[in-house]
């Protein structure tokens, strides 16, 4: 946008919500089980660390919910984090094994 017409509209920052705020989100939009929401915010916030290390982007609240749906759906949690979120945020082949050292530490 140009200068002049950016002046016009009102910038909102917005950032991720706290561990434990992403845990209640998961868990009530997707009906997974408390500790498996944990887990999913608490590889959001790992993932989110890898931005500086190669990742465009970091992982964002709707691709944890979609991967605790998955995981309801009876589909094991490291192959709904593969197929969720390692896939969905990068094409790159090591920056996917990054991704799925970080999802192998939590659901070993």
């Amino acid at each position: 946008l140009k200068h002049s017409t950016r002046q016009r509209f009102i910038a909102i920052e917005f950032g991720y919500p706290t561990r434990e705020a992403e845990k209640e989100i998961v868990e009530r939009e997707s009906g997974i089980a408390p500790e498996v929401a944990w887990e999913l915010a608490k590889l959001g916030e790992k993932v989110r660390n890898l931005k500086e290390h190669g990742l465009e982007e970091g992982v964002s609240t709707r691709l944890l919910i979609y991967t605790a749906r998955l995981i309801r759906e009876g589909i094991p949690p490291r192959r709904a984090c593969q197929v969720a979120i390692v896939w969905a945020l990068s094409d790159d082949a090591e920056v996917q094994r990054s991704l799925e050292e970080v999802v192998a530490t939590i659901f070993e």
